[in-house]
């Protein structure tokens, strides 16, 4: 068994699981393990995935899968193997290639929670587990070339004691699929590796060069599109081409994932409902026949990765479209949608000068009512929202919290969870300041406070119409709602020391 493979692919416990098949429950694993054990924490957040004999993981990472594929079609005995497995395979393998969301929790939520708690999140402490087992030490010690990549390369960068410490041969930031060949090619050959890859826009993959997964996605997430073509400063995906993969490598992914039992489908894009589309206006065929066939062949449900909130007003707006795909296909099979979506900021001055396209067709100046009536749409239309707000921009000044704040008070009636995030230098960003703790507001603890009570509002009127209502799940619902109830306690306390600490 140990000599099968040259390369081994792998993560730690938080990314490969599926997390009961539900996959908002793994953004629990963000956060930190309080109130109860955490081993008990770990199983709600991330249990252990079925695997095959020798160790593979009926299900893995997406971005994983990418990789795999892609090794595999250009002749390399490639796998992804669970992390339990792994001591299996490092006395005779050469590559050991790990990936990772949020390596050490710089990300957010991770962040916010780490702050708000004082407590490591759960996915920093299982990476950092992960990377001292016996396993990933043994193969240190071998030689074996480390590569690390994934959304989270750029945490690396932050770490760079680790980086020494465990040895990583060469972090790949960026997508991956024109390099990874070659630099696992040098690395099998005991060639020099560079220390730090980062893939740009001008080395980006076509949609010729991105393979076909062979073994099933965490989930059922397939991709749809790459990039975006909005140009928020603050975001990474928007340095990239706009792609869109035809919807036969769409549907023979999803085929891939049936046939190994996975019964749902993620449609992963910065904007799904941008599928087919030449420019930023949707176009209604194509996303109804992609619905359609879609909905055809998978047996339980599907969702979104993510949506503009603009693009979903106009779609709507324009062509009913929303309406249409919701009650004429999804709503056929399920109860519900899932999706997230970015506010970003409810200030109108601030959104013309970070994110001046998000609004787009609509001016930047009416982005607030953009985000209204679109939580007003997706209300009506069973979809539910995770979304995201930022804290920190730069550029932002106390009056445009202010007015996150007032617009805060219209998004009250609409299911939906809102997460305030802090801002993280990234895109055309990325040179620019961390927020940090001692940087945060009276206006900043208003927007935080706001949404912690809307998304706990909401959160227990989803749960109690909508989600983890099997009945094996009971144990994971009793957990979130301890979680929660213990969140609404730690904040209430902590937000009286936070203003203390700003009226210093």
């Amino acid at each position: 068994m140990s000599s099968k493979y040259e390369v081994v692919i792998t993560s730690d416990r938080t990314m490969m699981s599926n997390h009961h098949g539900k996959e908002f429950l793994g953004f629990v694993a963000t956060g930190p393990p309080i109130v109860v054990p955490e081993k008990l924490w770990m199983w709600i957040a991330a249990p252990k995935l079925k695997v095959s004999n020798d160790g593979r993981p009926i299900e893995a990472p997406y971005g994983l899968r990418k990789v795999e594929a892609k090794l595999i079609d250009e002749g390399f005995n490639a796998a992804i193997i669970d992390p339990d497995y792994l001591d299996k395979y490092v006395d005779s393998i050469k590559v050991l290639m790990i990936g990772h969301h949020d390596y050490f929790a710089y990300g957010s939520p991770s962040i916010e929670w780490w702050i708000i708690t004082g407590v490591e999140p759960l996915n920093r402490r299982s990476f950092l587990k992960f990377m001292e087992t016996p396993a990933v030490r043994r193969a240190r010690e071998r030689g074996v070339k480390i590569i690390v990549g994934g959304p989270a390369a750029w945490q690396w960068l932050y770490e760079l004691d680790k980086w020494r410490i465990w040895g990583i041969s060469t972090v790949i930031d960026g997508e991956a699929e024109r390099v990874v060949a070659k630099v696992v090619e040098k690395a099998i050959n005991g060639e020099d590796l560079p220390d730090y890859i980062y893939v740009g826009p001008l080395e980006s993959p076509s949609v010729s060069e991105i393979p076909v997964i062979k073994g099933a996605s965490i989930n059922g997430l397939v991709e749809i599109m790459r990039g975006c073509p909005r140009g928020c400063k603050f975001c990474s995906v928007t340095l990239r081409p706009l792609r869109h993969i035809p919807l036969d490598k769409v549907l023979e992914e999803i085929k891939v994932n049936i046939s190994h039992g996975v019964k749902s489908a993620i449609l992963h894009s910065e904007d799904v409902l941008l599928y087919g589309a030449k420019g930023i206006k949707p176009e209604p065929e194509h996303l109804i026949k992609l619905h359609k066939e879609v909905m055809d062949i998978v047996p339980d449900y599907i969702a979104w990765s993510h949506c503009s909130l603009a693009t979903l007003k106009y779609s709507e707006e324009k062509y009913r479209l929303v309406s249409k795909l919701m009650h004429e296909v999804v709503l056929q099979k399920q109860e519900y949608l899932g999706v997230e979506v970015g506010i970003e900021t409810l200030s109108p001055r601030l959104a013309k000068v970070v994110m001046p396209a998000k609004s787009a067709p609509y001016p930047a100046e009416k982005w607030p009512e953009v985000v209204e009536d679109s939580f007003n749409i997706m209300h009506e239309n069973k979809i539910i929202p995770a979304a995201t707000l930022i804290l920190g921009l730069p550029q932002e000044t106390p009056e445009d919290v202010a007015k996150t704040v007032e617009y805060m008070d219209r998004l009250k009636p609409y299911r939906s969870i809102i997460v305030p995030m802090f801002f993280v230098p990234m895109g055309f960003l990325k040179n620019t300041y961390w927020f940090r703790e001692n940087m945060v507001t009276q206006e900043h603890v208003e927007v935080m406070k706001k949404c912690l009570f809307h998304s706990l509002y909401w959160a227990r009127d989803i749960m109690n119409k909508f989600y983890l209502k099997e009945p094996h799940l009971a144990p994971v619902r009793l957990g979130l709602k301890i979680f929660m109830r213990y969140v609404e306690y730690r904040v209430k306390r902590i937000i009286p020391e936070i203003e203390a600490n700003i009226r210093k």
